[in-house]
């Protein structure tokens, strides 16, 4: 943190020193030398922030430059971003206005520093749905100037590089977005080293002790993996000299992030993660056309020395990632008998790999070029925006869903090929081909099989649509999309049929009201509304035109009593829900800055445990305010709880657990070998050796092999990891781990 004493002299030399740095590294670049763009950018933003200093004590100007410096030495932008990135806080947090950067700067800076004070935290309010908007705002910017979000990507970094100085609340929010949005969006664009840093800084705010545990056991590895490395890409270096190839080969340790991610979901501890690392073969190529051939010729060098493992070969060059991403991936056998992954790419390759998008500079791929790239993209954002109600959940789970999901390619029975999020349905294809195809499906085709228009497709599968024109599309249809586009059009498809079913009841009432000699007033109307404990006009005439409601004397008859007809057909959902508290009514009485002990007191609770994932004490957990003004306690991994930073980060707790007699709920399951005895001696240790008081055992046998799941009540997570380690010494146990 910096130190308030240090003298203006001392602060202008590390302003300075920083600048200069900077430069040199946009010096050093490919890029086109405009040094006096980039000079007056930081004269100008350095006058503007003059005597304004970030929370650690520093001067705001460095901000600004290291944003700069990440967007030209990490992401390998030119003179015109670097300005930007110089200026990018400027209009928010000073006097300067847009008009004034382009006075000064030009329309195209002025252009991408407006773009950035868009999509800034600070202008639009603390708000529940304020990420969600202002990602919205985000995306927008795309279609405009790419780098908008690639100057973003660097501000954020810098963020997450200097979060230590925030307090803890901010650190739990600011922590949760970026491991939701801003990492799967770099991942997206490519940006592979940022994704994977902004992953493990999230992981270690959220998670200080294990990802501390983490790195010390990697680093404690190092020499017994250099080891085993050494010995494994000896033969494959000899060959590739006899080829004569000009290379670098390597290898890349896992972050803490996906190490451990993979131990969560695996349900293993770190010594059982094999893959640690992944090898890396880069080489020089100055013929473009000669790459791919290149590529298989070390592949075939490779799979000589060493087995491959036959699902496992990755073919990104005949069909890259939608984020441009080529290499060639081959697992083999190394000689420790663990499976080792081994990249394949060319400079060029290994560099959009890194960089993604802003690579594409470095070897001048045209402007037009680059728009076309990016068009197939732009189109799912711009069909995500479209959707005209969803709430922040909702949208952020859809842009997850459609741009950070794994890919499928499938084909078209003329050959073309759609890129398609992993778990799209026929039905989804049927939509983005045309929305007339979407409301006419009635199945579909798969590798000339017939199919449900439910059915999920694979990669490399062969999709033909089949249609009925008296096929109308149905509500419940929407569970069978995972796109954006499929679901936009189906609800519009929804909507038009919904107005023809309308202008049918409406047409109806008036026949009907003319046929019992009944002049139409809105006291006729207003009965039949009534009657029918509807909500309006609207409703009353779809139901007539749907069949739902009958068309009788009574339903206009100013009787006080009779029938009431088709009251049960009515939808259940139609009374008004109570009002929600807004998120200033529901924190009015409660310091969100504060530590709530997480203790019962005279058999009242301050807080409730979160269904989804079950905290106990021990675990990272973190407190967050609901409608109803309760605290409720989610575990820090909890997926609930990466949704709900994302969009209402300002209601996040800081939580601690205090001791208590209380017992806390936990599930533990257990695999091993079917075999006499062994749930007697599961039971003997829970009951009888550890005195834990068991609420359900659910076990389930098949052709040698048993599950089990155990809910027990205990007091810590430590409870459970000594548990857990007691059943796995029983003879047969096979595994033993806490679930949630």
């Amino acid at each position: 943190m910096m130190q308030n004493h240090i003298s203006p002299d001392k602060e202008d030399q590390m302003i300075e020193l920083a600048y200069q740095n900077l430069l040199n590294g946009y010096l050093s670049s490919n890029h086109r030398k405009k040094v006096e763009v980039i000079d007056k950018a930081f004269k100008f933003a350095r006058d503007a922030h003059q005597g304004i200093r970030r929370r650690s004590g520093e001067p705001y100007i460095l901000h600004p430059i290291a944003v700069a410096t990440i967007v030209s030495q990490e992401i390998g932008l030119g003179s015109t971003s670097i300005s930007a990135a110089l200026l990018h806080d400027v209009v928010e947090d000073t006097d300067y206005t847009v008009e004034d950067i382009e006075a000064q700067f030009g329309q195209k800076i002025a252009r991408i520093v407006d773009g950035l004070t868009k999509i800034s935290g600070g202008i639009f309010g603390d708000k529940a749905s304020l990420q969600a908007e202002n990602f919205r705002k985000l995306l927008l910017t795309m279609s405009e100037d790419i780098r908008v979000v690639l100057i973003k990507m660097a501000d954020r970094l810098h963020n997450m590089r200097t979060l230590s100085s925030m307090p803890a609340n901010k650190q739990y929010k600011i922590a949760g977005e970026t491991l939701y949005i801003y990492a799967p969006l770099a991942h997206r664009l490519g940006l592979y080293a940022i994704k994977t840093e902004l992953e493990d800084l999230s992981f270690k705010y959220n998670h200080p002790a294990e990802h501390k545990r983490i790195s010390e056991l990697i680093a404690a590895s190092e020499e017994s993996r250099n080891e085993l490395f050494a010995r494994f890409s000896a033969p494959i270096r000899e060959r590739l000299d006899n080829m004569g190839l000009k290379y670098e080969f390597n290898t890349r340790v896992k972050s803490c992030f996906s190490i451990w991610n993979k131990m969560q979901t695996k349900h293993i501890p770190f010594e059982e993660v094999y893959d640690l690392y992944a090898a890396r073969i880069v080489f020089e190529c100055d013929d473009e056309s000669a790459e791919k051939r290149i590529c298989w010729n070390i592949y075939n060098e490779i799979t000589e020395v060493y087995a491959k493992h036959p699902d496992r070969v990755r073919d990104w060059l005949t069909t890259p990632k939608v984020n441009k991403y080529r290499a060639l991936h081959v697992t083999v056998m190394g000689p420790d008998g663990n499976w080792v992954e081994v990249q394949i790419r060319s400079r060029k390759m290994d560099d959009i790999a890194e960089r993604g998008f802003a690579a594409h500079w470095k070897y001048k791929i045209g402007e037009s070029e680059e728009e076309d790239e990016l068009a197939a993209w732009l189109g799912t954002i711009t069909d995500i925006l479209k959707d005209p109600e969803p709430n922040a959940i909702d949208f952020l789970d859809t842009i997850k869903l459609n741009l950070f999901a794994s890919e499928i390619v499938v084909f078209t029975p003329k050959g073309e090929t759609m890129t398609l999020p992993k778990g799209a349905s026929v039905l989804d294809v049927a939509f983005i081909l045309h929305t007339d195809l979407g409301t006419h499906c009635i199945a579909g085709k798969v590798n000339h099989k017939l199919v449900p228009l439910s059915y999920k497709l694979s990669g490399g599968d062969q999709v033909e649509i089949l249609t009925s024109q008296s096929n109308t599309p149905k509500a419940e249809w929407e569970k069978y999309l995972v796109t954006a586009k499929g679901k936009t059009r189906l609800r519009s498809a929804l909507k038009h049929q919904r107005r023809l079913i309308i202008e049918e009841g409406e047409k109806r009432f008036m026949e009907f009201l003319k046929q019992h000699n009944i002049e139409f007033s809105n006291e006729v109307l207003s009965q039949a509304i009534t009657r029918q404990r509807i909500a309006n006009k609207e409703e009353l005439f779809f139901l007539i035109g749907n069949g739902e409601i009958a068309l009788n004397e009574d339903l206009v008859s100013k009787k006080e009593h009779g029938s009431r007809i088709n009251w049960w057909r009515r939808n259940p959902f139609r009374g008004k829900e109570e009002p929600k508290k807004t998120t200033e009514e529901a924190t009015e009485a409660v310091d969100t800055k504060a530590v709530y002990p997480l203790t019962t007191r005279n058999g009242i609770s301050n807080y409730q445990i979160a269904d989804c994932c079950h905290p106990i004490p021990g675990d990272d957990a973190v407190g967050f305010l609901n409608d109803a003004g309760r605290v409720v306690v989610h575990k820090m991994d909890c997926p609930t709880l990466a949704r709900l930073k994302a969009s209402y980060g300002s209601r996040l707790i800081q939580t601690q657990w205090q001791d208590s007699t209380d017992r806390f709920l936990a599930t533990i399951h257990i695999e091993g070998i079917d075999q006499k005895g062994i749930l007697q001696s599961i039971v003997n240790i829970i009951s009888t050796n550890m005195s834990i008081n068991m609420k359900r055992m659910n076990v389930t046998a098949d052709q040698g092999v048993f599950s089990c799941d155990l809910d027990v009540l205990i007091s810590d997570a430590k409870v459970v990891t000594n548990l857990c380690r007691g059943i796995k010494k029983i003879k047969g146990v096979n595994s033993a781990s806490r679930m949630s």
